[in-house]
């Protein structure tokens, strides 16, 4: 009983494992692997197998299919070529704008030149500033607006050429006033004195209207007569309340639009327009027959010897002192401002 107690059954024997295999040694330890050298896997690497990639395998390659090497890639190049990408898109931008800008052009282009032909804007009404002495038909004479013209073909640099070769404009501008109207503001000369010229024949005279600047304005007519009915009234109003200038030497040849060249005539508008006492408002007449012995008439029958048109503030203190002193004085002569004469009644 007791040795069949100690017999192992085959069944139990076969339940354990079989013993490590012995080194050479007779040792039953397995052999360390030397210092420094890797643990190699226990299946080992297979050539030309890939090695298992976190996430995924790389498809594998073709027979006969090169590696392809590796190349290096420098930062310096990475930024030169993202430069020259948005040096690429900021040009392509740039083109952009400029074909817009260039049709909006063009466009606008087009559309004004339709406009500039078409009859938008015409010209209803001329409207006209500052004229007294021109009358409206010789306004619309000289201004010469072409009927049926728009305000964007109108020629305002022609009309204001036109308008200053009248001796009456001395500056005139051409508005447009939009949507119809057409603006003309003229600055007149005014009569600073009314010449006597003597005729052809010198036998009568004619009286002609001169400005401060010495220009020849017009012939001034008799007013009942037919010329005289066509002129502005405002003619003979300034003429009645401008200087006299008389006894001007034979052979003066005023022309409308010229300026004057008698010497006689020049000093004696000369003299008046330096004065700049209330005697020069008491002046009604100039003898102009010549520049040294020009004489003033003044209002209350006075005549002062002037003579040249020079130191004329002296020969007016000069001339309002004797008249104060010597209220029936008849004749002053300051010629000499230094040695001025006079007689009284």
């Amino acid at each position: 009983m007791a040795s069949n107690y100690s017999r192992k059954s085959a069944s139990s024997g076969s339940r354990r494992q079989p013993a490590r295999t012995r080194g050479a040694s007779g040792r039953g330890r397995t052999a360390r692997p030397a210092p420094g050298a890797r643990p190699q896997s226990r299946s080992g690497p297979q050539a030309g197998a890939y090695r298992a990639m976190p996430g995924g395998q790389l498809p594998n390659r073709r027979a006969g299919q090169a590696q392809r090497p590796l190349t290096s890639v420098r930062v310096g190049d990475l930024d030169r070529a993202e430069r020259a990408v948005r040096a690429q898109r900021t040009y392509r931008r740039h083109l952009i704008r400029i074909g817009i800008a260039a049709a909006c052009a063009v466009a606008l282009l087009a559309g004004g030149i339709a406009l500039y032909y078409s009859d938008a804007f015409s010209i209803e009404r001329v409207s006209v500033q500052g004229v007294e002495h021109l009358t409206a038909s010789e306004m619309e004479q000289l201004a010469g607006v072409p009927a049926g013209t728009t305000l964007l073909r109108v020629d305002a640099d022609a009309i204001r050429s036109r308008l200053l070769m009248d001796a009456w404009v001395q500056d005139v501008s051409a508005n447009r006033v939009f949507p119809d109207t057409l603006e003309i503001v003229v600055t007149e000369r005014t009569i600073t004195a009314v010449v006597d010229v003597s005729t052809e024949n010198a036998s009568s005279t004619q009286a002609w209207a001169i400005a401060s600047d010495g220009m020849w304005l017009m012939p001034i007519p008799a007013q009942d007569s037919e010329a005289g009915r066509n002129t502005s009234p405002k003619v003979y109003e300034d003429a009645a309340s401008a200087l006299h200038i008389a006894d001007v030497p034979y052979g003066v040849e005023p022309k409308v639009g010229s300026y004057c060249g008698d010497a006689n005539v020049n000093n004696a508008l000369a003299i008046v327009d330096g004065m700049t006492t209330d005697l020069a408002g008491r002046v009604t007449t100039v003898k102009a027959t010549e520049t040294e012995s020009t004489t003033l008439v003044l209002d209350n029958g006075v005549e002062i010897v002037f003579g040249a048109a020079k130191d004329i503030r002296d020969k007016e203190r000069v001339c309002l002192e004797i008249m104060e002193q010597h209220p029936d004085v008849v004749y002053i002569n300051v010629r000499i401002v230094e040695s001025p004469t006079w007689r009284a009644l």
